[in-house]
C-alpha cells in the first residue's frame, strides 16, 4: 500500500512573487525587514493550505506551482482566446522563481518543516479568466 500523501490547495487572487528584503536604520544599526505586500501573501498562502491540510509532509517533496493571471483589458478578443487557450505564453513579470519561493516560504513550518525538503519544483505561468495559484504537493 502506498502512503505517501498528496496535497492540492489553491491561492485566490492575482499571484505575488517574493521581494527582496528591506533595509532600515535604527540608530547605529539596520534593520531588516519583509516588505508588507510579501507578509501579507505569504500569510493568505498559509491560510490557504491550513483550509485543506492541517498536516506537515515528510521526507522529500515534490511542489507543482502554477500561477493564472487574467488577460490585459486592452487586447483582442482573439487575443484574449489565445491566452486562455495556452497559445500565448504569461511572460511578463513576475519571475517564475519568485513566485515559488513566496509560496515555499510562506509553507515553511507549515506544510513541511523546511523547504529544503523540495527535490522537484515545476513552475508554470498561464492566462486564466481568475487570477489564482495552484499548489500540488507531494511526498516522494
Amino acid at each position: 500500500m502506498d502512503d505517501k500523501r498528496e496535497i492540492a490547495f489553491t491561492v485566490p487572487g492575482k499571484p505575488v512573487g517574493k521581494q527582496r528584503p528591506r533595509f532600515s536604520r535604527q540608530g547605529t544599526g539596520v534593520r531588516t525587514y519583509t516588505p508588507r505586500k510579501t507578509q501579507e501573501y505569504e500569510n493568505l498562502v498559509r491560510i490557504s493550505y491550513r483550509a485543506v491540510s492541517k498536516e506537515k509532509l515528510k521526507g522529500a517533496i515534490s511542489a507543482t506551482i502554477c500561477g493564472y493571471f487574467e488577460p490585459p483589458k486592452s487586447i483582442s478578443k482573439k487575443q484574449r482566446e489565445q491566452m486562455l487557450k495556452g497559445d500565448i505564453s504569461y511572460i511578463k513579470k513576475i519571475d517564475s522563481d519568485n513566485l515559488a519561493k513566496s509560496i515555499l516560504d510562506a509553507l515553511n513550518g507549515v506544510a513541511y518543516d523546511d523547504d529544503a525538503q523540495v527535490c522537484l519544483l515545476v513552475v508554470q505561468k498561464l492566462y486564466a479568466e481568475t487570477a489564482r495559484v495552484e499548489v500540488l504537493l507531494k511526498e516522494l
